[in-house]
């Protein structure tokens, strides 16, 4: 039998691999930690040290007084290549791109949202060009859920010289969402710039993403500029680094 004080990293391996090949499926109660240490045969303190590797991983989860679960949802992957074109977020009918994303993958999706006039912060009224002590931008605040499962925060920013009178001020914008609105006013986007750091989360954002303190997120500051390069719409995201993959993908100069 192993140490106490050893090995809880190959058990975590071991733990994560059967998750990974379905013998402990997504939303499963795991064997309580007795019956893992006896299965893997190891002492229950190596089983408690590696599943808390897996839970800061976002890969398991504690329900009090009933026991851990394998987290129901796999990563999700997001493409920056193709969820701005308008063919993808309009796909079906849907709301925008991470409606799209989720259809492609038969998630249901659940977003509370809440849509008004209000001060941006100043960073983000900096993009925009607007005042940051007045209401300035239209605020489209929207908690996010698949499957019941929280997945991301995003907040977004659009001057109310563009959007005041428009769908974008209205809690459904409609088909494809604010991009293709933006587009139909006028106001296209042509190149999209995001700024990404990885940090803990707050803790209002841990309570809604069922977070812990340990576990991290990624916060994406999203700008998206016409032709001209003037900023329309400033997005910022707060996603869970274990719910999310990212990808991008850009041509480069051959010169």
């Amino acid at each position: 039998m192993m140490s106490p004080g050893g090995h809880y990293r190959v058990v975590a391996d071991t733990i994560r691999q059967a998750i990974h090949d379905g013998r402990y499926p997504r939303g499963s109660l795991l064997p309580n930690e007795e019956q893992l240490a006896e299965e893997l045969d190891v002492h229950r303190a190596v089983v408690n040290k590696a599943l808390k590797i897996l839970k800061d991983e976002g890969l398991v989860y504690v329900h009090m007084g009933v026991g851990t679960y394998v987290h129901k949802l796999p990563p999700i992957l997001r493409d920056a290549a193709v969820r701005h074109s308008r063919t993808h977020r309009e796909r079906g009918g849907v709301r925008g791109s991470l409606a799209s994303e989720l259809a492609e993958l038969n998630y249901t999706l659940d977003s509370n949202n809440t849509v008004g006039p209000g001060k941006p912060p100043p960073d983000v009224a900096e993009v925009l060009g607007v005042d940051p002590d007045t209401d300035s931008v239209i605020i489209r605040a929207r908690r996010m859920r698949a499957e019941g499962v929280p997945i991301q925060i995003v907040t977004s920013y659009i001057p109310r010289s563009i959007a005041d009178g428009t769908p974008i001020a209205e809690r459904d914008p409609g088909v494809g969402g604010i991009s293709s609105r933006l587009a139909e006013l006028g106001h296209a986007q042509a190149d999209i710039q995001e700024d990404l750091v990885v940090r803990s989360p707050t803790p209002e954002e841990a309570r809604f993403l069922r977070m812990t303190p340990d576990q991290r997120v990624f916060e994406i500051f999203h700008i998206g500029l016409t032709a001209t390069m003037q900023a329309v719409k400033v997005n910022i995201y707060i996603m869970p680094t274990h719910q999310w993959n990212l990808r991008y993908r850009y041509p480069v100069d051959s010169d």
